[in-house]
């Protein structure tokens, strides 16, 4: 075992401001997934598979529906981060105003 110094964590500033900046950024994240989503499905929607083989459609369809599926978790996971962020902003300004 080696005797190494503990490494303290870097102080940072939590402040309503920084939260909604992080929430903002998120959102605009999550709209810009849920646009390429659709996007995404209409291409598809639009463009059905050509091949008669049963295996291949089937490959075809799951791969589409995944595609699809991780843009909408993309979405999603976006989404909750921007929804939370926006919260503890709202919590941070009510905190530092019982404290002031």
């Amino acid at each position: 075992m080696t005797n190494s110094p503990e490494q303290k964590p870097i102080p940072v500033n939590l402040t309503p401001w920084r939260c909604w900046l992080g929430s903002s950024i998120s959102a605009s994240l999550a709209v810009g997934a849920y646009f390429l989503m659709n996007a995404i499905a209409n291409a598809f929607a639009n463009s059905p598979l050509s091949t008669t083989n049963i295996t291949a459609l089937k490959i075809g369809v799951a791969v589409r529906t995944l595609v699809v599926g991780m843009m909408a978790l993309a979405t999603c996971v976006c989404s909750l981060i921007a929804l939370g962020l926006f919260a503890l902003g709202i919590q941070v300004l009510f905190q530092k105003k019982k404290t002031v």
